[in-house]
């Protein structure tokens, strides 16, 4: 039996648990405080933006040859 990959899908489920452990904790405190969610729906805005202004082709990068 291959141990690593056990031992690599529990490390990857501990990291899992802990990302969202802190989410819910990150959540109970922000929905607790008016100024801490204000910042976080300013930084969804951000990254909600800068995701579409990254997905859009730029001119200087559309090439007929890059295909």
């Amino acid at each position: 039996m291959n141990w690593s990959r056990l031992l690599g899908a529990l490390a990857v489920a501990t990291v899992a648990f802990v990302a969202v452990g802190a989410l819910v904790g990150l959540v109970a405190a922000v929905l607790g405080n008016v100024a801490a969610l204000a910042v976080v729906a300013l930084l969804v805005v951000a990254v909600l933006a800068a995701s579409r202004t990254g997905a859009s082709p730029t001119r200087r990068l559309s090439n007929p040859y890059w295909g």
